[in-house]
């Protein structure tokens, strides 16, 4: 191989020409031969007998080149990449310039380059850490959380359905005198002002008693899913089977040893209480270090190649697929996609913001492990994989085999560099984001 060109042709792009011998070229070809002549079939040769020279007299010499050249090139390639120090960050694009049995080949790569990046700050960050103080209503809102788990629903016969009970239906949905599609439904059960049907016909089933027929009259939303309704008038024909309502236990003493170990409930309250600090003191840490990288981030200057976002918004959506088959079991993006209207550029667009500052903080903590010299021990990698290889429950030889493992040990710079910016920030509770952040809790509470 020889490198006859490299020309920067624009910001993270180059492009590189070089030759392959004609000596490498027919070695190649030869190999890519005894690879395929099994298959090869002349009338009057067995398979796997017919002369090489013989298949390119009939075929033409250049039969065996294009597989030959691409056998050749990804170590071209990397040889070209490991002597001028270049990183490359997506697959390259090859153009066969030439290629010719007396010659050799000349090829011309097109390689997106790994961004040049500067960071200007990274260690000595400054940003607030504001712990939210617990609330006697921070407390009253989980004891009402345990309080509703130990509810329990009690038929109602005595009065008309209210505001907040759950009822049975049987109901039929017409526009225009015709019934629709998916408007009927029997023995359905419904909490009056779940907001779980169109706007105001929960209401119109307040007041009403059991084994009471009536008309439910609304108006699609302007702006409802389907389109076919959007903004029209529809009468429900109803009839109310049975209504029921929560109970709630009364809380005090007995309710606390029902829902946990305490016998009391000023004892329940403080266990509560020194749990929602424990929680407080997190969110607090995990704000400040969110603040550290966001600063991080905007000190950090390069130019990003699009690819780079792309393959983010790729993974986000991966991971959301999963998140989606794990709570709705079978359901598929597609399948989500079509029950919330939404395209893929549209899933794509709502992803692109936050995967753009996830690049550009990767690509500054791996500034940060070059300029600080980080580095990755072969016995720290064995330990880290073998970590890993134990949380997939899965043998070390087995990850060794399925990632590529000097990747895993960036991963591991990386994290370096991660706990290195976090360990040389400063908590600093005078910045104007502190003062923000206490109005906001001070608020909220």
């Amino acid at each position: 191989m020889s490198l006859v060109s490299d020309v920067k042709t624009d910001v993270n792009m180059r492009e590189v020409t070089f030759s392959i011998s004609a000596e490498d070229l027919e070695n190649a070809c030869e190999r890519v031969y005894q690879r395929q002549k099994k298959d090869i079939a002349v009338k009057g040769f067995r398979k796997g007998k017919v002369p090489r020279k013989l298949v390119e007299k009939m075929y033409g010499e250049d039969v065996f080149f294009e597989d030959a050249v691409n056998m050749i090139i990804p170590g071209e390639i990397q040889t070209i990449l490991d002597e001028n120090n270049i990183v490359i960050i997506d697959r390259p694009s090859v153009e066969l310039v030439s290629c010719t049995k007396a010659e050799g080949a000349v090829c011309k790569a097109t390689l997106i380059t790994k961004p040049e990046v500067t960071v200007s700050e990274y260690k000595g960050i400054h940003a607030p850490m504001v712990v939210h103080e617990v609330s006697e209503e921070d407390i009253d809102q989980q004891i009402e959380t345990l309080r509703q788990r130990q509810a329990r629903m009690i038929e109602v016969t005595d009065r008309a359905a209210e505001m907040g009970d759950e009822v049975k239906i049987n109901f039929e949905g017409f526009i225009d005198d015709v019934a629709f599609e998916g408007g009927k439904g029997e023995e359905y059960p419904l909490r009056l002002g779940s907001g779980q049907f169109i706007p105001g016909f929960e209401e119109q089933i307040a007041g009403k008693n059991i084994g009471d027929q009536f008309d439910v009259n609304v108006t699609f939303p302007e702006e409802y899913g389907d389109e076919r309704y959007a903004g029209k008038p529809a009468i429900f024909k109803t009839e109310l089977l049975g209504i029921t309502k929560q109970e709630l236990p009364e809380v005090d003493d007995e309710l606390a040893k029902d829902i946990s170990e305490f016998d009391t409930l000023a004892e329940l309250r403080e266990d509560i209480k020194k749990r929602l600090v424990v929680t407080a003191e997190n969110q607090a840490q995990v704000r400040f270090e969110n603040a550290v990288f966001d600063t991080l981030v905007a000190a950090t200057e390069a130019v990003v190649p699009q690819v780079l976002n792309d393959r983010r918004i790729d993974q986000r959506i991966s991971e959301f697929e999963t998140q989606l088959r794990q709570q709705y079991g079978e359901l598929k993006l597609e399948e989500y996609l079509q029950l919330t209207g939404m395209t893929m550029e549209q899933l794509r667009d709502e992803y692109e913001p936050q995967a753009k500052k996830e690049v550009m903080l990767r690509l500054a903590l791996e500034k940060v492990a070059d300029l600080e010299d980080i580095q990755v021990s072969d016995e720290e990698l064995e330990e880290g994989l073998k970590e890993f290889a134990d949380q997939m429950k899965v043998p070390v030889e087995f990850v060794k085999a399925r990632i590529p493992v000097e990747d895993y040990r960036t991963d591991m710079r990386v994290q370096k560099a991660v706990e290195l910016v976090k360990n040389n920030a400063v908590v600093d509770n005078d910045m104007p984001e502190a003062a923000e952040d206490a109005e906001t809790t001070e608020t909220a509470e």
